[in-house]
């Protein structure tokens, strides 16, 4: 069963696998004992045959577990699975979303270097790239998402990273991942893509030509709100810098949640497929209400990057976002008025989640920076999750009678 000859034609088999085969089979290598499923591995550290083994652990000369924080076979098997269903090299694990952008800047960037973003990404990120990288010396422009030449004239000789998430959080705009990454390429630098909200079943940014994918494991790849976690994805080159910092500064994921995260991508396509779909029946209902002032997904015709998106994505996405009527009140009264979905600011779970970003994910920005990127006080997010859709529709019309 474990024999080098089996080891290398199931790992030849593997690698001709389509995505779905990937997401229940890569990266397992069962133990003596046999196991069906991915065991937990819950120990902080390991035994050495010798002080000679343990040495050569230490120094890297011989592969090998040496101690959680940064080599355990739970999350080594998530790492290889994700970085499998990218398309990639090598994965990193990491303790949050958060904590994956952080340790892909730590790893990659020194103080004088830039940093060029778009202006709609996630809030915490906004906060880390302003606020926490300023204060070590890196810089930040950030720059539409959509107009390529904010991009190219916003670079300099100090700008090592392009930053980007899209669909973006929370309007569903659609950058042009190819284009970026020529962009990048040309100006010798990194693009970095956060893949959250379509997952490597609804886009691979690698194949688009970027250079690195980041996660949040939180969000889709568990898909249940269980545990928190994330991912940095891309070449060996970069990924080792950033099991590097892993190494010496700690943002490590637990075994628990690594296994977690692997029956959680065991059913990703079929997820978000059935995510994509209620989020598109439900845009297209709320924009026929009165009562909306417009609806926000990159699914609908009218959408104005619609055509990009389905070039790109192999569906559309789980998270829409509308505004209504009226000001802050009105989101709240909407919002209030509902009695099935969840009020919680985290998406990507089974469980519908409805909430108001100008006051919560993307509370912290100022107010200039919540215009620049169209976060208005009228805005409402939902994460679509995977209830009967006529049950959503009724509580989405219980936020309409309110108004």
């Amino acid at each position: 069963m474990t024999d080098d000859s089996y080891l290398q034609q199931r790992l030849a088999v593997l690698a001709e696998a389509e995505l779905d085969t990937r997401a229940v089979r890569a990266g397992q290598t069962r133990t003596a004992e046999g196991e069906h499923s991915e065991p937990i591995f819950t120990t902080s550290s390991y035994v050495f045959a010798s002080a000679e083994e343990a040495a050569a652990r230490f120094s890297g000369e011989q592969p090998g577990n040496v101690y959680s924080r940064y080599t355990n076979p739970t999350v080594r098997t998530f790492e290889e699975r994700i970085a499998a269903l990218e398309g990639a090299e090598m994965a990193v694990a990491t303790s949050s979303g958060m904590a994956a952008i952080l340790s892909t800047c730590m790893a990659l960037l020194k103080s004088g270097d830039h940093i060029v973003c778009s202006r709609s990404v996630f809030g915490t990120t906004t906060v880390l790239l302003n606020k926490f990288m300023a204060k070590l010396g890196v810089r930040t422009t950030f720059v539409s998402p959509l107009h390529i030449d904010e991009w190219e004239q916003a670079i300099g000789a100090d700008t090592r990273l392009l930053f980007l998430e899209t669909p973006s959080n929370p309007l569903a705009e659609i950058a042009d991942i190819r284009a970026l990454a020529a962009l990048a390429k040309k100006r010798d630098c990194l693009l970095v893509v956060d893949n959250c909200f379509c997952t490597p079943a609804l886009q691979k940014p690698l194949e688009l030509g970027a250079d690195i994918v980041v996660h949040s494991a939180t969000k889709y790849l568990d898909g249940q709100g269980r545990c928190v976690g994330g991912a940095v994805v891309g070449r060996k080159a970069e990924m080792d810098e950033v099991l590097g910092f892993i190494r010496s500064c700690g943002p490590s994921m637990s075994p628990f949640n690594a296994w977690v995260f692997l029956k959680g991508l065991e059913t990703l396509r079929l997820r978000m497929e059935a995510h994509s779909a209620n989020a598109l029946a439900l845009a297209q209902w709320l924009n026929e209400q009165d009562g909306i002032e417009q609806v926000f997904y990159s699914g609908l015709p009218e959408h104005p990057q619609h055509a990009l998106a389905a070039s790109q994505q192999r569906a559309f996405g789980g998270v829409l976002s509308f505004k209504v009527c009226g000001g802050r009140e009105a989101a709240w009264q909407f919002i209030n008025a509902t009695r099935l979905v969840s009020i919680t600011a985290n998406l990507g779970d089974a469980k519908t989640t409805i909430v108001h970003p100008a006051t919560t994910t993307h509370g912290r920005l100022s107010d200039e920076d919540k215009a620049r990127a169209g976060i208005t006080e009228n805005l409402i997010r939902v994460a679509v999750g995977l209830e009967d859709i006529a049950d959503l529709i009724k509580d989405m019309q219980r936020g309409l009678d309110a108004l």
